[in-house]
């Protein structure tokens, strides 16, 4: 994914801890507060978002010069809004391993001498906050793009196309653990797209294409390779949580999606195996030990899940690639989504 590689930060995202070029804010600490949450936040990572913007664009033979770089800002910036808030829901207080939003407010309130369910309410109330922070941030990027207001205005209708998107997939991903209904594999399949394809993969690899003045039609069909890559994404990234160790999620929890009772592809499949009486045993169990997580594990290899899903993710990648080379793109485009495709395989992307 060497072309268009993203530079980091613009100039633009400085404003989150710089100055206000709009005059002396009024000195409250709170608000101090919330912007150094959200540099936190905003801070780390391997900005691919960001990179897959430069990268459409540049391999389309775009030159919007520094709307580009602003616009791979609001979508990283969406993606940061998204991480906070979904850390929220999922009650996770690390992230890239370090203290994830909520899991420092909830540090500050404690140190603070607070009893442990006020800083609950603190840490989801900061958290929230910095989310929307970062949302109204990132869309404020994409308005305030300089380019011209018809590219933004379809920018601006990708992001809420994304955001729309996202939130309902969210939703359903949080009542389909509930319990009270299984999904079948169709729907697990369209939450995973919804959560995580749509604005990791189609917004920025669409916005791309849209500052490089691209025809409607790679526009849309930058969208469809982008959901195929997303998808293997999070169907690979699904794998991970289950059989990844901390050090490789970031997160604080072995197999937290076990936990959780997430309803993944990868545990819709092992309903129909013989790994499911092990499975239905431990999904939901907040107190799921290691050894637990160990028996799960063997059972959902021994029963073929975790192959099924990991060629469902391959199936994916393919089908990006063909896209890519049925679209008439540029060959240099063409070759670079067989790149991303290898690299996402290969968890290095």
């Amino acid at each position: 994914m060497s072309a268009g590689t993203d530079p980091g930060p613009t100039t633009y995202a400085a404003h989150l801890t710089g100055p206000d070029p709009r005059g002396p804010a009024v000195d409250l600490g709170d608000a101090e507060v919330l912007q150094d949450a959200l540099a936190s936040a905003a801070s780390g990572g391997k900005r691919f978002r960001p990179r897959l913007v430069h990268s459409v664009h540049d391999l389309l033979g775009g030159d919007a010069g520094p709307a580009v770089g602003q616009v791979a800002d609001a979508v990283e910036l969406l993606h940061t809004a998204f991480v906070v808030h979904d850390d929220v829901i999922d009650g996770d207080d690390l992230r890239r391993g370090a203290p994830s939003a909520p899991g420092r407010f909830r540090a500050d309130a404690l140190e603070g001498g607070a009893p442990p369910a006020s800083a609950h309410s603190y840490a989801t109330a900061g958290a929230i906050l910095t989310g929307d922070l970062a949302l109204g941030a990132a869309l404020r990027a994409v308005a305030t793009a300089p380019v011209e207001r018809d590219r933004v205005h379809h920018m601006l209708d990708l992001f809420d196309h994304a955001l729309a998107v996202s939130a309902a997939g969210e939703l359903a991903d949080v009542r389909l653990s509930l319990g009270a209904q299984e999904p079948t594999l169709q729907e697990a399949l369209t939450v995973a797209e919804q959560k995580t394809a749509v604005y990791s993969f189609s917004l920025p690899m669409q916005c791309g294409a849209v500052l490089a003045g691209a025809s409607g039609a790679v526009v849309d069909g930058l969208g469809r390779i982008g959901r195929d890559l997303g998808l293997a994404f999070q169907l690979l990234d699904d794998l991970m949580g289950v059989f990844g160790a901390p050090a490789q999620t970031g997160k604080d929890v072995v197999a937290g999606d076990l936990r959780e009772g997430k309803r993944t592809p990868l545990v819709v499949h092992a309903r129909t195996t013989s790994a499911w009486p092990v499975i239905e045993r431990h999904l939901g169990d907040p107190e799921l030990d290691e050894q637990g997580v160990e028996r799960v594990r063997a059972a959902l290899t021994a029963a073929g899940s975790r192959s099924f899903v990991s060629e469902l993710a391959t199936q994916r990648l393919r089908s990006a690639t063909g896209l890519a080379a049925d679209l008439a793109l540029p060959p240099a485009l063409v070759t670079w989504v067989g790149e991303l495709s290898g690299a996402l395989e290969q968890g290095a992307a």
